[in-house]
């Protein structure tokens, strides 16, 4: 058996950690979690929710009164930061530079969001789910014509996400043999 098989892509492993970041999410619409990647370090991470100091929609269970969550409504603009936009500017906030990263989310960054992720210096975004359609779509796809920016769907592999979710529900620090017999 080739136990390198075992270890998730760097893909998958950025990807996971963007996932962890979306657990962090306090928005009711749905969670969404980003990492921001050089030279596979990872320089921040960031996920969706009010904006700091501000009552958490988690916290008063709604994003409105009246509204269960900000996707409810077609007027009330979102409350939330979104993750790509809270890890830039966490990067900003400690003086940490984008330029030439690659950012990992959970959810293809909103057209605004891929400006600012263009404008921070990234040149790559790894995606999970799709979000842009029709027009915003084709103005991402300009972008990506025009040398801006990269784009990338990727997907957790089941395998992978299996050997995850055991890590995450067991010790990891255990003998190798106990580890490895875990994962037959």
């Amino acid at each position: 058996m080739n136990l390198e098989e075992n270890r998730p892509t760097w893909d998958e492993y950025f990807l996971m950690m963007a996932k962890l970041a979306a657990t962090r999410s306090t928005c009711l619409a749905f969670p969404v979690g980003a990492v921001i990647v050089k030279d596979r370090q990872i320089l921040a991470t960031g996920y969706n929710g009010s904006p700091s100091g501000s009552v958490h929609c988690t916290a008063q269970g709604f994003c409105y009164p009246g509204l269960s969550s900000c996707d409810a409504s077609k007027t009330l603009p979102s409350r939330a930061v979104h993750a790509e936009a809270n890890a830039i500017a966490q990067a900003a906030k400690h003086g940490i530079s984008t330029g030439g990263a690659s950012i990992y989310v959970t959810l293809e960054p909103c057209i605004y969001c891929l400006k600012l992720v263009i404008s921070a210096g990234i040149r790559e975004v790894f995606y999970e789910t799709v979000f842009n359609s029709g027009e915003k779509a084709e103005l991402r796809d300009s972008f990506v014509s025009e040398g801006l920016v990269e784009f990338k769907q990727i997907q957790l592999s089941e395998t992978m996400a299996k050997r995850a979710a055991l890590l995450l529900m067991n010790p990891t620090s255990v003998p190798k043999d106990a580890l490895t017999e875990s994962f037959r």
